[in-house]
């Protein structure tokens, strides 16, 4: 049957299913505990998840500048620009993939921020590479504007942003 996955913001009782999916996507994405998951649920200005019926296919978690996350690729973004939305994680079920509902998810992101928000950013992993995710945001427009190693080097990060 055709899938309809429908964009709405994540309820609480779903928080345990986003978290299933988070980690079943890394190390695209950083593991995350349930506390930390509700913390985004609480703190971030976008939380929204895509659902066909009772079938959880993807979320998005994006920030704005001016929170208390500690997360040092969103601190290189406040340190380095004005404001800006960033992305912080955006994960598809693998019986999802290849239906949109990421482009979907980057597209109502950008539809939720103010006009006088001139970029959106995020970062892809160069260490360990993720190669599918890189050329999906350059699908997208997004360019890089710098590197940094995370995690004592066990990570290297490209930082991106896309001018709106």
């Amino acid at each position: 049957r055709p899938v309809s996955y429908t964009i709405r913001d994540v309820r609480d009782d779903e928080l345990d299913r986003v978290l299933i999916l988070n980690e079943a996507s890394t190390p695209a994405v950083n593991s995350l505990s349930i506390d930390q998951m509700r913390w985004f649920a609480d703190h971030a200005a976008y939380f929204r998840v895509c659902v066909d019926g009772s079938d959880l296919g993807a979320f998005l978690i994006g920030m704005r500048p001016g929170t208390g996350y500690a997360s040092p690729n969103y601190r290189w973004f406040c340190q380095n620009y004005d404001d800006f939305g960033y992305i912080d994680r955006v994960a598809v079920a693998a019986a999802a993939r290849r239906h949109g509902l990421a482009t979907r998810l980057y597209e109502d992101f950008r539809s939720t921020l103010p006009d006088t928000v001139a970029v959106m950013t995020c970062e892809v992993n160069l260490v360990p590479p993720n190669e599918s995710s890189m050329a999906f945001h350059r699908r997208l427009g997004f360019r890089e504007v710098g590197t940094q190693e995370t995690e004592g080097g066990a990570k290297r990060v490209a930082l991106l942003e896309k001018t709106l």
